[in-house]
């Protein structure tokens, strides 16, 4: 018995260097125009038997634009990024860079009060692992790129640090196939 579970990375709502921790803005114009240039692509994996996205803003309007209408499942959400909610990157870096160093470094810890790198992996592992397996079932997800990015590391089993050295680009996806903690990486060629 296996699953095919496919994650489509949300839209992206502001440029790269305006992202903020746990960001919950909706898509902007240019997630808008991204998400209708890449409709033709996408649509098709609509027709999952189940279709999911994380519960925040453009992820859910990500997949309602697909045409999946999706329903939010609160264990795809984001990290909970405690205190650093709502801040960019440089942000936080001024003002506590060596609680930014141990964050990237230790993925045990969480320094800024919320869910720790490995927390998060697990969380979403969990998630993934719990999807019901009928043989050839499919499954799509539209998710954040933090938890697209957290999904491979757990299905992959590899070390919680590679997480920061996963790149997901808004509208990329990713699929796995597989049943309870054997999962595979399936890459496709374009259609």
């Amino acid at each position: 018995m296996h699953v095919r579970v496919s994650l489509v990375a949300a839209a992206r709502s502001s440029s790269l260097l305006a992202e903020r921790f746990d960001d919950d803005r909706p898509l902007d114009g240019a997630g808008w125009r991204s998400v209708e240039s890449a409709a033709q692509g996408l649509v098709p994996l609509g027709a999952a038997e189940l279709r999911y996205c994380s519960p925040t803003p453009r992820s859910r309007a990500t997949g309602e634009a697909l045409g999946y209408a999706p329903l939010a499942q609160p264990a795809l959400r984001e990290c909970d990024m405690g205190r650093w909610r709502g801040l960019t990157l440089a942000e936080v870096t001024a003002h506590e860079p060596g609680a930014v160093d141990l964050w990237l470094s230790d993925p045990r810890s969480a320094p800024h009060g919320g869910e720790s790198l490995l927390a998060f992996i697990s969380r979403i592992g969990g998630w993934l692992d719990t999807r019901p397996a009928d043989d050839g079932g499919a499954i799509v997800a539209v998710a954040e790129p933090s938890v697209v990015r957290a999904a491979l590391v757990y299905a992959l089993k590899a070390p919680p640090l590679t997480y920061w050295n996963v790149d997901v680009r808004p509208l990329s996806t990713m699929t796995l196939t597989g049943w309870s903690g054997q999962w595979h990486l399936c890459l496709q060629a374009p259609a």
